[in-house]
């Protein structure tokens, strides 16, 4: 009976081990995916494609606002053209699966986007990441909507 009652023990201590490991892991990956996030929009304000650039998986589909569907490219070409006073996000929430992550959150920007058009709009946003096979993780799609007010 006392060996029994060892045992038990150790499979429950074991067991709780094993569980908060998984959510440090967790609370980690949320964590270097807002951390993403930040950067693409940091490299959005300075027009610096070529920091947004391996953010963004090669097949990357991007739905905007107004409901134009564009690819990794022309995603690159129209953070290059665009002019922002106000470029910012919050509200980033990030919840992982395995190797996918959807994280989520709010848009403010205020500017010209990338055809001169003047913007002064907050959106709500939805990323998909992916942990790539070098262990990178990498925006397969963005969706967002505007905040109707």
């Amino acid at each position: 009976m006392k060996r029994t009652f060892v045992w038990c023990a150790v499979a429950l201590l074991s067991l709780m081990v094993a569980v908060q490991a998984k959510d440090k892991m967790g609370s980690g990956t949320e964590k270097a995916v807002a951390a993403l996030e930040q950067q693409w929009i940091d490299a959005a304000k300075t027009n610096n494609a070529d920091a947004l650039a391996p953010l963004l998986a090669d097949k990357f589909v991007n739905t905007d606002s107004d409901g134009k569907v564009t690819g990794k490219a022309e995603t690159l070409a129209s953070v290059k053209a665009a002019k922002w006073e106000t470029n910012q996000i919050s509200d980033v929430k990030v919840t992982v699966f395995k190797d996918t992550a959807i994280a989520t959150g709010d848009w403010t920007g205020k500017g010209t986007d990338s055809k001169g058009k003047s913007v002064d709009t907050r959106e709500r946003w939805t990323d998909t990441w992916m942990k790539m096979s070098n262990g990178k993780w990498q925006c397969v799609a963005s969706h967002s909507s505007t905040i109707k007010m």
